[in-house]
């Protein structure tokens, strides 16, 4: 009897079952087709604990290389690890993005560590003292000034018969829900003063920085100290979030708090008071003056923060914990956020031809056209408008903090490795370890039924959250402390979130 290995050249038979099998998958859907490659890959098993470990990521990346630890002292060789033995030969890892329109996963992960962040600046633990409960503390937002009269939410402007020189009304006279996709947009483009807002979107950050700046000055000034005093007297620590409002303009949530000037763990001057410090904010940011270098373009321009400006002590209360709850999952829930907000891309601009092609509004259109043009101009290509285009002209990063606020996203990497390790029954990384890597790109991203078998981890682990929030787990569980039965309660200062 002849045997046959199953190659389609080695017999008509074997051609035969080869066409038929092929026939079949042809008739099947394009995830269906790759599902069955799926079932039949070697080393399927451990490519699903790849996945699962990263948390069903939407776009993975993978490395390959390996690691190798050795003992500081003896130099002997304490672990080896590489991606040989994997399957594809390679190791699938978190792609770390925190926009919720692009990796939901990632970016939950990424809001609980910023909530870390902000409540460990609040209340203290994860290696900050917990003595900074007590210290002066303020909850600003800084906005934008009016580059036009744009719709809004609610009663909108009172309707006005005369118009502007382009024919259009000065007012409208009506009323606007929240989700009406008419607020945010200019009651007249032609009078809306497209430059000014995207260099204020792009200088952002150094009106931020300003801001800063002005406070000392301004703390040296109600003090009665100089300048070059202050510093050593008092410290102005502060964790900052960036949030785009419907007109496409960046504002800032912030939590500032005085410090003595060695950080953290030394307390103020006893007049650095949280009345003092709200109102050195009003008053520094509405000092803000930055001058954009003049252009024959964009002429000489003056930017400064609008005139819209909330301060609220954070004071020390009975509820004060519920306060520092609430205070840290607002900051926290927008740096999942990104332009989306505006009704903007998430994607840079990769060519001028296709603005007009985009699926927006005639607004954020026009505020891209601007970046785009903009950045075309010599005298401002340091701002590289045309690579944030898509981000309204807006440079910076959601979340930023002074150095000394709180703990930092590397120290809770670390603490969740840790734990990781010891979950898995591995011992601890070890003080006296030096480990050498050696990673490359081997690619990123899934396939089409890959993305499904992600997808449905990502939404088992939503659902087992939402459960443990309303029922079962005491934990973080997307930016609120509960205990059993659903109640909120008091969190103990360094505890860890879920992941």
């Amino acid at each position: 009897m002849t045997v046959h290995s199953g190659s389609p050249f080695d017999s008509v038979v074997a051609r035969r079952a080869f066409l038929a099998r092929d026939a079949r998958l042809r008739a099947l859907s394009e995830c269906d087709r790759d599902l069955v490659r799926l079932g039949q890959m070697p080393g399927r098993e451990r490519w699903l604990e790849q996945i699962a470990a990263t948390g069903g990521c939407a776009h993975p990346v993978y490395l390959a290389g390996g690691s190798q630890t050795f003992d500081r002292v003896t130099g002997e060789l304490v672990r080896r690890y590489s991606t040989r033995d994997e399957p594809g030969g390679r190791l699938a890892v978190r792609c770390r993005n925190r926009r919720a329109t692009r990796c939901e996963p990632c970016s939950r992960l990424y809001q609980g560590d910023a909530w870390q962040v902000v409540r460990s600046g609040l209340v203290g633990g994860k290696g900050v003292p917990g003595a900074v409960a007590r210290r002066p503390m303020v909850f600003a937002t800084l906005t934008a000034p009016s580059f036009g009269a744009v719709h809004r939410a609610g009663v909108c402007h009172r309707y006005r018969r005369a118009s502007c020189e382009h024919g259009r009304s000065l007012g409208c006279g009506g009323q606007h829900t929240e989700t009406d996709p008419v607020v945010g947009q200019p009651l007249c483009a032609g009078c809306y003063d497209y430059t000014g807002h995207v260099l204020w979107n792009a200088h952002a950050g150094a009106l931020w920085k300003a801001f800063t700046d002005n406070l000392y000055h301004h703390v040296a000034r109600h003090a009665g100290v100089g300048r070059s005093e202050v510093r050593r007297l008092v410290r102005v620590s502060a964790a900052k979030v960036a949030e785009y409002q419907r007109r496409g303009l960046v504002h800032f949530h912030a939590v500032l708090r005085f410090d003595g000037p060695s950080g953290p763990g030394e307390a103020p001057p006893g007049w650095a008071s949280a009345g003092l410090l709200g109102q050195v904010v009003r008053s520094a940011a509405l000092a803000v003056a930055l001058r954009v270098p003049e252009s024959a373009a964009v002429g000489a321009r003056r930017l400064g923060f609008g005139t819209q400006l909330d301060v609220h002590a954070i004071t020390s209360t009975g509820d004060q914990g519920a306060v520092d709850e609430k205070v840290a999952a607002y900051l926290a829930k927008y740096t999942t956020k990104g332009v989306d907000g505006a009704g903007s891309v998430d994607r840079p601009i990769r060519g001028a031809e296709q603005i007009a092609s985009l699926s927006v509004t005639g607004h954020v259109r026009a505020l891209i056209g601007t970046c785009w043009r903009l950045g075309g101009l010599v005298e401002l290509a340091g701002l590289r408008l045309r690579a944030v285009a898509h981000q309204l002209g807006y440079r910076g990063h959601c979340l930023t903090k002074t150095r000394v606020f709180s703990t930092t996203f590397k120290s809770l990497r670390a603490e969740r490795q840790a734990w990781v390790r010891v979950a898995k029954g591995l011992a601890p990384a070890g003080v006296d370890e030096v480990t050498v890597s050696t990673w490359w790109f081997a690619g990123s991203g899934h396939t089409v039924a890959e993305a499904e078998i992600a997808a449905g981890m990502a939404a088992e682990r939503k659902r087992a959250r939402d459960l443990a929030r309303h029922y079962l787990i005491p934990g973080w569980v997307g930016g609120a402390r509960r205990g059993s039965g659903g109640a909120e309660r008091p969190r103990q200062a360094g505890a860890d979130h879920g992941t």
